[in-house]
């Protein structure tokens, strides 16, 4: 059965070469991609040769570059190799960008996911002159059926001046009929109430719409997505699903939640993946996810009956998972709905279904601050995601972290954060494999107290309370929240300097 079944846009069928070139310096470029899946595989390369020739000749080239979120070496990667962008967002992991990025090589807007397409749409990043989508079919009437993943690909498709269609023949062609793309979103002040009363429920279309005078070419690639790996579930990973499954247990018996919990939402990570591979042995049954990524353990959780349905906007899977899936994708077909993440991470959304958010965390202070994003107050990893998304609207959230790092160097729990993600108001619960601390209801004093004695590494648990015996009595310390400013990041700078904490 052939992929591409339009006969307007069959005749636009090329190469990868002569789709890059449609591609010029100075352009924002929206490209489809979310946490490894669903990026394009071969224009990004092919854009990389022509910039590192541009180079060679003494020439200016480089591009904005615009996704759903992280995307691969085969974009990102070659991209940055060939120091081709000049401005990124919204979330990478690519090693060689960070560095570019960290350097201030490469302007670089850490948003929060569900933001990104509104703000496109205002025009707060100039004109979206290019977008390049890859989708696993074009449909005879010319719609797009969806790859693995979603992303803002309806807002690049609708937005962009010119389009590049890839047209991935490894993603499986049985994708028509997994997805929901909502067209119905407006700007301020005519927005409508988004009715989703249920992380399955439909309220858009199974595929993607775009205007076929704007794409400028398609291309045919047979390439699977990144090869996401997971760590195997260590005692500390362990540990931590432990603590939180337990905590799930007595919220169903205090009457805060039904017996089958609420959706679920689960952050990208190894930790993440080992909490909900504790799920797997837990009595809870008929459980529910309305997430952004589908990972190994949340499919592990569907295909044994566990999990009944999830909602997310893309798939984040090792390579092996990745081709059982491809291989039993019919199974999966409606209990799987992958959505735009306007959609999968809408604060709207999130409120009313009462999410329980699982994110990790850098580090958090004393006072329950906590950094996702940065090294040292400064030092960009990948971004923040969609946790802000979640934790800020969540009915329960939890942040989960090793209590130390680097062998012990680094505490996750610091007098102050050295960067500040999710203030003290968003943030509920904080799990480390030393405990748990429920941080509801609780003043600043009392949430030292709690997190110091259930989260903190035990090397660092009486230099963390003489910190805060000594804010309390110091001449500036009878305030809300104690500190000696003196001294209130001096365990970063120590490290900084020694390499210790």
């Amino acid at each position: 059965m052939t992929r591409i079944s339009c006969p307007k846009l069959s005749q636009k069928v090329t190469t990868a070469d002569v789709a890059a070139g449609f591609i010029n310096h100075g352009d924002n470029v929206g490209m489809s991609g979310f946490t490894g899946a669903g990026y394009p595989k071969v224009v990004p390369g092919a854009l990389a040769q022509r910039i590192e020739a541009a180079h060679a000749r003494g020439e200016d080239f480089s591009i904005g570059v615009l996704t759903g979120a992280s995307t691969s070496t085969e974009m990102d990667g070659v991209l940055a190799q060939a120091k081709g962008i000049h401005m990124r967002t919204p979330f990478q992991s690519d090693p060689t960008l960070r560095k570019q990025i960290n350097s201030d090589e490469v302007d670089y807007i850490d948003t929060h996911l569900s933001h990104l397409a509104q703000q496109v749409w205002f025009g707060f990043y100039g004109n979206l002159d290019v977008a390049v989508v890859e989708v696993s079919a074009i449909l005879p009437n010319g719609l797009l059926v969806p790859s693995s993943a979603v992303g803002n690909n309806k807002t690049w498709l609708d937005q962009a001046d010119k389009v590049i269609i890839e047209v991935n023949e490894w993603q499986p062609r049985e994708y028509e009929g997994f997805h929901d793309v909502y067209y119905g979103t407006k700007l301020p002040p005519y927005r409508n109430p988004i009715q989703i009363l249920d992380p399955t429920q439909r309220i858009g279309d199974p595929y993607l719409r775009v205007d076929p005078e704007k794409v400028v070419a398609v291309v045919k690639t047979h390439a699977p997505d990144r090869d996401n790996v997971f760590a195997p579930v260590d005692d500390n990973s362990k540990a931590m699903a432990e603590y939180l499954i337990d905590f799930l247990r007595h919220e169903v018996r205090a009457g805060r939640m039904p017996k089958n919990l609420l959706p679920l939402q689960s952050g990208v990570g190894n930790v993440a993946n080992a909490v909900l591979a504790g799920l797997q042995e837990s009595e809870f049954e008929h459980l529910t996810a309305y997430t952004e990524v589908i990972q190994d353990s949340m499919l592990k959780l569907l295909e044994s009956g566990k999990l009944d349905a999830i909602s997310a906007t893309s798939f984040s899977l090792s390579g092996e998972m990745a081709e059982y899936f491809n291989d039993n994708i019919e199974s999966f077909k409606g209990k799987i709905l992958l959505r735009t993440q306007e959609m999968s991470n809408h604060p709207e959304i999130v409120r009313r279904l009462g999410i329980i958010a699982i994110n990790g965390m850098v580090e958090s202070d004393i006072y329950g601050h906590v950094n996702s994003t940065q090294v040292l107050g400064g030092q960009m990893i990948n971004g923040i995601g969609g946790s802000g998304d979640f934790a800020r609207n969540a009915f329960l959230n939890f942040f989960v972290s090793p209590s130390a790092a680097k062998n012990g160097a680094i505490s996750a729990i610091v007098p102050m954060a050295s960067h500040v993600d999710h203030t003290e108001h968003d943030v509920h619960v904080l799990v480390t494999e030393q405990g748990i601390a429920d941080l509801r209801g609780l003043s600043p004093s009392k949430r030292a107290k709690v997190i110091i004695e259930n989260c903190a590494h035990p090397d660092y648990r009486d230099r963390l309370t003489d910190y805060v015996e000594r804010a309390k009595a110091s001449a500036t310390g009878r305030l809300h929240t104690p500190h000696i400013l003196e001294e209130a990041l001096s365990w970063h700078t120590k490290f900084r300097d020694t390499g210790q904490m």
